[in-house]
């Protein structure tokens, strides 16, 4: 790209810096991981980012090969941006930088910070990847205030989709802010069971598997999570 700036180093990551270091463009990215989506549907989940910039950084990656636009499905005049297959190259890296990320994130971020329903999509996946997959065939539903999608786990492999489970063999059901919260480690389930914030259904069995595929096992000491505890009277408004 002429003029663009680079490090001008002969580097894979100074390369791959050149690319996708710039300010909101891994935000970007992160927003399409979850899938296809309208410029102004982008726009409205990246807060602080203006439209011109946007315009600017879609157009840089769509010239690197890392997305691509698309017309709407059913809607011809429409146009959509999604991950080309140098794009989701980028899934891994990118959950396990989240993954790392999650380490600095404090209850201060919380209360101050903007959080996306869906952004619990890519928390889930950055919370199973690289760990050992239950040895069963079950699904687990996540109803993070108006998204809902799932783990599905069978033949040694977990997947994470959107929408709900067929026969989930669990359902937690909560509000953005608490979901990210339990995966940032700065609130437990059981904590957030005992707010009334989360509320879990299904059979403990499943529970205990899916929260040690999470990541998410109390410290020793703490109460376990248990499906249907009567802290949790309703769902998070």
């Amino acid at each position: 790209m002429k003029g663009k700036r680079n490090y001008g180093q002969f580097c894979g990551l100074a390369a791959g810096l050149d690319v996708v270091g710039e300010r909101w463009t891994l935000l970007i990215v992160r927003e399409l991981l979850i899938g296809p989506a309208r410029f102004n549907e982008i726009l409205g989940n990246l807060p602080g980012l203006g439209p011109n910039l946007l315009t600017e950084r879609l157009r840089a990656l769509d010239e690197r090969g890392v997305l691509e636009s698309a017309a709407v499905p059913g809607d011809g005049r429409g146009r959509q941006y999604r991950l080309t297959p140098r794009g989701e190259q980028l899934r891994e890296p990118m959950l396990m930088l989240a993954r790392w990320g999650m380490a600095f994130l404090c209850e201060a971020d919380a209360t101050t910070g903007v959080v996306r329903p869906a952004w619990g999509i890519l928390a889930v996946q950055a919370m199973i990847h690289g760990r050992p997959v239950p040895a069963v065939e079950e699904s687990y539903e996540f109803r993070v205030a108006d998204e809902t999608f799932h783990i599905e786990v069978a033949d040694g492999r977990a997947v994470t989709r959107r929408g709900p489970a067929a026969e989930p063999a669990l359902v937690a059901t909560t509000d953005a802010e608490t979901f990210v919260s339990i995966g940032a480690d700065t609130r437990t389930p059981f904590e957030a069971l005992l707010s009334g914030r989360l509320r879990i259904e299904g059979d403990p069995q499943a529970v205990r598997r899916c929260v040690e595929f999470m990541g998410l096992l109390d410290a020793p000491g703490r109460p376990p999570v248990v499906p249907g505890a009567s802290a949790a009277t309703a769902p998070p408004g």
